[in-house]
């Protein structure tokens, strides 16, 4: 029998210890310098091939998938972070007239500041824009500092899906090149074109958030009741944020700085948080569920410890700002959770985080039959998860009992007579007052549905999102209304026919 005072727990048997440098090392790569740093067991690089290597992985990436075009500006989503630091930096050195093989593209930067939800006072936040500014101005690149309260301004055109350009073939990306080059050779510049390019677009001359700004966004984040529910509405509201930006500056790739251990462990929270059927738009190189503008990820093949070599080795400069889960315990949120989980293996298992990225790599971006154009979370932009015919999750029992319900409201209704208020055109009448939160929710895929939950009320959302899913829910009743108006009549027709 098993007894409660039983201790069945067995100590984990200890591996050797890596290897020490010695002094006769030489580096993996060139075997002459002396290594100065160990990226992988064993593996010891010296400064020269270390910064080969690190070049490498990010200039391969972005000519692998050759998603962006010559002479296109590309918006680099800087949150003043290591990997994002780094990102900007590689792409100041691939511009530079030293590189060997330049980018040809226009970039800009964005930065979100996001002190009111970490509880940053007004002196901080001061404090945080200046070095920021500070740093910005010395890449010479356009910049855009945002303050997450101006969410309560955006329009609800951010939460609808442009329409997106086809993508390029291999020929059209060889012909954009073989242009580029020779607008080039005929200004007689080598390369000079692109300068003028980066200072015609200034940065955002934005003023300070209002106080009753500051004063909603609090309430809102006040509240959500849990910290991963606060994590993934903050991560939502900062895209919808850099998306707008995005768009107002004619911006048509969006960078951000997601390294290969950040990618890992957000597949891991996207399993826990029921967004398995988008792991390969949230980890993938590319995202283009907002259609227009498309998401990459060059860092991904960088691991944060190669990242913070790289900035010690090379001085590239950071701004350390706190966060939503600065100084919390690891089970606070489920986002904690699993960076403590994956963090705890790759230390005791080297190539955990490699094995985990490498899976994401396997997933491919393939939507349902009939599901490429159909309706589209509120939130996250992406297809709706609502099938019911291959689900057997509760989200499947929750939604099926929505069309459940419409024919008996409907049958009260007619029992009822027609509608005090009813006008042609399918005006609002009082018969069609619903729950706003039954519309909203009824809009959301299954995560954020999850995360939404956590939220009392929506009174305290930004106006752009209420006014978005009222906006939907009205096409949805008119179409529904028109629907039913030519199958009525086709019956009338074929009624006819057989008298």
């Amino acid at each position: 029998m098993c007894e409660m005072s039983e201790e069945y727990r067995e100590s984990a048997p200890k591996g050797p210890p890596p290897p020490r440098l010695s002094r006769d090392q030489k580096c993996v790569k060139c075997t002459e310098g002396l290594p100065v740093v160990v990226i992988r067991a064993g593996d010891a690089f010296c400064r020269d091939c270390f910064k080969a290597l690190y070049v490498h992985k990010f200039r391969a990436m972005l000519g692998k998938n050759r998603l962006i075009f010559p002479g296109e500006k590309v918006l680099l989503a800087w949150s003043g972070g290591p990997s994002s630091s780094s990102m900007v930096w590689q792409v100041l050195e691939g511009l530079s007239r030293d590189s060997a093989k330049r980018l040809r593209f226009v970039p800009g930067v964005v930065y979100v500041d996001e002190g009111a939800v970490c509880g940053q006072s007004p002196e901080d936040r001061a404090k945080t824009l200046a070095e920021v500014k500070l740093v910005l101005q010395t890449t010479g690149f356009p910049w855009h500092v945002v303050a997450l309260e101006e969410v309560f301004s955006l329009p609800p055109s951010v939460l609808r899906c442009s329409a997106q350009e086809p993508a390029g073939t291999e020929g059209a990306y060889k012909a954009a090149v073989d242009s580029f080059l020779q607008q080039q050779h005929a200004l007689g510049a080598g390369g000079g074109a692109a300068e003028p390019a980066l200072l015609s677009d200034p940065h955002s001359p934005t003023g300070p958030p209002t106080t009753a700004q500051t004063q909603a966004l609090s309430r809102l984040f006040d509240s959500v009741k849990t910290l991963t529910a606060k994590e993934e509405l903050l991560q939502t509201l900062r895209t919808h944020l850099i998306l707008h930006v995005a768009r107002n500056h004619g911006y048509s790739k969006v960078m951000t700085g997601d390294s290969c251990t950040r990618l890992a462990i957000k597949l891991m929270t996207s399993l826990a948080l029921g967004r398995g059927a988008f792991i390969a738009w949230d980890t993938g190189f590319s995202d283009e569920r907002h259609g227009d503008v498309v998401v990459v990820r060059p860092m991904r093949e960088h691991t944060l410890k190669e990242v913070a070599f790289y900035n010690r080795l090379f001085a590239v400069p950071s701004v350390c700002t706190p966060a939503l889960d600065t100084k919390v315990p690891e089970k606070a949120s489920i986002h904690r959770l699993m960076e403590a989980f994956i963090l705890r293996l790759q230390a005791q298992f080297p190539s955990t985080v490699s094995t985990v990225y490498r899976t994401s790599e396997k997933l491919v971006k393939a939507p349902r039959d009939g599901c490429a154009a159909g309706p589209r979370c509120l939130l996250c932009l992406c297809t709706l998860d609502v099938d019911t015919a291959d689900s057997a999750t509760a989200f499947g029992a929750q939604t099926s009992h929505l069309p459940q319900m419409q024919p008996s409201v409907a049958q009260a209704r007619v029992a009822a007579g027609p509608c005090c208020c009813a006008r042609i055109g399918g005006a609002p009448g009082c018969c069609r007052r619903e729950d706003p939160r039954a519309q909203v929710m009824e809009q959301l895929c299954y995560g954020c549905r999850v995360n939404m939950k956590d939220l009392p009320s929506l009174e305290p959302l930004p106006p752009y999102i209420l006014s978005e899913a009222q906006l939907r829910s009205q096409r949805a009743t008119a179409e529904q209304e028109v629907r039913e108006y030519l199958l009525g009549d086709s019956e009338d027709e074929a009624g006819t026919g057989e008298s």
